[in-house]
């Protein structure tokens, strides 16, 4: 994997991890964050990595974007940097890899919009998010995209509105995270809802993810147009006829990819 400043990057068993590596700064997104972020996973992507781990070191998972990146800039920098942010959040929910946040700690803001974005997410119990821009300056406009979609349009004004830290639990409640797990097991668990969520064969997987993307949140008529269209495709797929194939033979299926 290629040298960054600001994250670590490493591959093991078949799954890649992005590490941000900011602690001083709490893990907040600069533009050259956000760009070695959007890099990695890039590069990720080409890879025959089955999942991907993001995590963060330090006391606190992120605490968004860099207030004094931000500060310097004018209304078209500051626009540049937040299409990079969004550039990254699309690009997770596109790698053909299942994403997984493993939060600890605080996510805030732009930090919290990451765990949204994510496939899945498990957190520590001590874990908290927040929107803390409602109870500031500036609203959280582009990470209240996402966690809107994951919790709801009530809870969500709730979180953007008071700013308040929403605890772990109760962001499992909500559903911006899959579980909660103490603290010394979150490890653990992410590798174990990894493994889960990764079984099968890749190029299935990839199709899947992406066609669940392409039909979130749109009318429920028009999600089944598109969803018919990309299962009855993938239907005459190698992976979708081994698959089939081992079931009616009962045995294991012998993936192509």
């Amino acid at each position: 994997m290629s040298d960054y400043q600001h994250i670590l990057v490493s591959e093991d068993d078949d799954v890649a991890r992005i590490t941000m590596n900011r602690p001083e700064r709490r893990n907040a997104l600069s533009a050259e964050h956000l760009g070695e972020l959007l890099a990695a996973f890039r590069a990720v992507a080409g890879t025959g990595a089955r999942g991907v781990v993001l995590a963060g070191n330090g006391p606190v998972f992120s605490a968004g974007h860099d207030f004094a990146d931000v500060a310097e800039r004018d209304l078209d920098g500051v626009r540049e940097l937040l299409e990079l942010c969004l550039e990254l959040m699309r690009t997770i929910q596109h790698v053909p890899q299942v994403v997984i946040a493993r939060v600890h700690g605080l996510a805030t803001a732009a930090g919290c919009q990451l765990v949204a974005s994510c496939d899945l997410a498990v957190a520590a119990a001590s874990a908290g998010f927040a929107l803390p821009g409602g109870k500031g300056g500036w609203f959280c406009h582009t990470p209240a995209v996402p966690v809107a979609r994951a919790v709801g349009r009530k809870r969500l004004m709730e979180m953007a509105l008071t700013g308040d830290v929403v605890d772990a639990r109760t962001a499992a409640e909500w559903g911006l995270v899959n579980r909660i797990v103490p603290d010394a097991e979150l490890d653990g668990a992410v590798d174990a809802l990894l493994a889960r969520a990764t079984r099968g064969s890749r190029a299935s997987k990839a199709a899947g993810k992406s066609a669940l993307y392409a039909q979130l949140d749109r009318p429920e008529e028009e999600g089944y147009r598109i969803a018919l269209e990309i299962m009855a495709s993938s239907s005459q797929t190698p992976a979708a006829k081994e698959g089939m194939a081992a079931f009616l033979a009962k045995r294991t299926p012998v993936w192509p990819d």
